[in-house]
């Protein structure tokens, strides 16, 4: 009877063990779904858009440079975009975010602070993601119906809420325009790589949280993006509209 009351008592300290990395665990399991499609799938995270478009998206701004250089370029292309705005951003360059809106663009929910959500409480994320909502809509006149996660990260608590309100949404292809070794012509063939109808593309038209310049990177890869979506004979669309 020793021997069995050791070897239950042995087996509950494994357990109380390991409890706390099954929770983490869980709290992380969304985490690398913009990474991988099956988990995305598996976590309903929209990946593509139900269009015969492409969505383009702009994520980090606005930025008093990037973003209306961005949409100089889109309106030479009659292009429509979604731009997903960080709220801290708005509050800094609140006539940027305005002429996203006035030109005719999607404005999206990035959060207020680009912070990783595995970090975060859902209160913490719940009071940030209101914030943002609230000051996007009085900035731009528009109400966010997406919301991306700072680097596409999901938490499981994070998806949960995002989801009571807003709909989430990572990207099927990107360019990787963030890094400092990114050139116009890498981003360019890394976004249109098997480019076809339904792709949501990942850019970014502002370097807050990125390489210094990346912007003009972004703005420089940007003509070669709209001819390919040009020629694949696909229209430009806002992601909410797509659907």
């Amino acid at each position: 009877m020793p021997s069995l009351r050791r070897t239950r008592s042995s087996i509950n300290r494994v357990r109380r063990s390991l409890l706390p990395l099954a929770v983490a665990g869980a709290w992380a399991a969304p985490a690398a779904a913009p990474v991988c499609p099956p988990l995305a799938d598996a976590f309903r995270l929209d990946r593509r858009v139900d269009s015969p478009g492409v969505a383009l998206t702009f994520d980090d701004g606005p930025h008093p440079d990037g973003t209306p250089a961005i949409l100089d370029l889109l309106a030479a292309a009659n292009a429509t975009a979604t731009f997903f705005l960080v709220g801290e951003q708005v509050e800094r360059y609140p006539e940027v975010a305005r002429a996203v809106a006035d030109a005719g663009h999607e404005v999206a929910l990035h959060g207020f602070r680009h912070t990783l959500l595995l970090r975060r409480t859902v209160r913490e994320l719940a009071d940030d993601l209101a914030r943002a909502h609230a000051l996007i809509e009085d900035v731009t006149g528009a109400s966010p119906q997406l919301y991306r996660p700072p680097y596409g990260v999901f938490s499981l608590g994070g998806l949960l809420h995002a989801r009571r309100r807003w709909r989430p949404l990572l990207w099927s292809t990107w360019g990787r325009d963030w890094t400092r070794r990114a050139t116009p012509t890498s981003v360019a063939r890394l976004a249109t790589r098997d480019l076809r109808p339904g792709d949501v593309v990942l850019l970014h038209d502002a370097d807050h949280y990125s390489a210094e310049g990346s912007w003009r990177v972004t703005a420089g890869s940007l003509p070669a993006i709209l001819e390919a979506v040009q020629a694949l004979g696909a229209p430009f669309v806002p992601c909410t509209q797509a659907t």
